[in-house]
């Protein structure tokens, strides 16, 4: 087993800004109203990115089981951010998508997470701020191209 002092400069480089990034992320979701929970709110951050979706699509993007989603969006359809509809070729496959008061929702945590983000990048001066840019495109391009799923992101 590798050691933390072992670990290559890159890697802990980006281990790092995993933590930052995380922390920000998760310090985002969790603005949103006390009766929607981190999952919630994480089911409506990825909803809202697919579009109107059969329910079986959203779980398999959260790496999530269907009950799963059922009952996160059983209480996001009570609080009126989420609709649930019909595939009109396939009336058995039941579909979600984002409210108006979901999507409201939504908007506010990008938002933050976006000045977040933005206030984190206006430390640098900006030829850096542009390859960090630049290298984190790279890296979502990357990790795009990885084989196996991943759970969708924050």
């Amino acid at each position: 087993m590798q050691s933390v002092e072992d670990t290559d400069p890159e890697v802990a480089a980006l281990d790092g800004l995993t933590m930052v990034l995380v922390g920000i992320a998760w310090e985002c979701a969790h603005a949103a109203p006390p009766e929607v929970s981190f999952p919630q709110t994480r089911l409506l951050l990825i909803l809202h990115r697919l579009g109107r979706v059969p329910s079986s699509r959203l779980a398999a993007a959260m790496g999530v089981n269907a009950s799963t989603v059922t009952r996160l969006a059983d209480r996001l359809q009570a609080l009126g951010y989420v609709a649930r509809g019909r595939d009109p070729r396939n009336r058995s496959v039941v579909t979600l998508e984002v409210t108006d008061a979901g999507l409201e929702l939504v908007t506010q945590l990008l938002d933050r997470r976006h000045a977040a983000l933005g206030a984190l990048l206006d430390r640098l001066p900006p030829a850096q701020r542009k390859a960090a840019a630049t290298a984190a495109r790279r890296l979502v391009h990357a990790a795009a191209t990885v084989p196996a799923p991943a759970p969708a992101p924050l």
